[in-house]
């Protein structure tokens, strides 16, 4: 049996902490789906839409670690965000207040 590092031990806890907030997300929301983006030194972004249409994310600090938790909470990953998995989302007031006082001088968010 090889020898596993201090990291890829590191790793593996990080994507199985990861898969089960997908889990966690997905029962609360009827189910889930995903799709990867990769941000560059930042990691990688796990963008998730429930079957209810709200939406989320969380942040791996790879991309092999957000495949790995992928996998370990058997989300169906997209290629892309467009097209039919894009229309599933559904945004309320928060994310156009946020994306108001981002994009157009909208109300200050703290």
């Amino acid at each position: 049996m090889a020898d596993i590092t201090q990291s890829e031990r590191r790793a593996e806890r990080k994507a199985a902490k990861l898969a089960r907030e997908i889990g966690s997300f997905s029962r609360v929301h009827g189910g889930a789906e995903g799709q990867l983006a990769y941000l560059g030194q930042a990691g990688t972004r796990i963008v998730l839409v429930g079957e209810d249409g709200r939406w989320g994310d969380l942040v791996a600090p790879t991309h092999a670690i957000a495949v790995a938790a992928a996998g370990k909470a058997g989300l169906t990953l997209h290629e892309s965000f467009d097209g039919d998995f894009a229309a599933k989302v559904r945004t309320g007031r928060y994310e156009w207040a946020r994306m108001a006082g981002i994009q157009v001088g909208g109300p200050a968010q703290d």
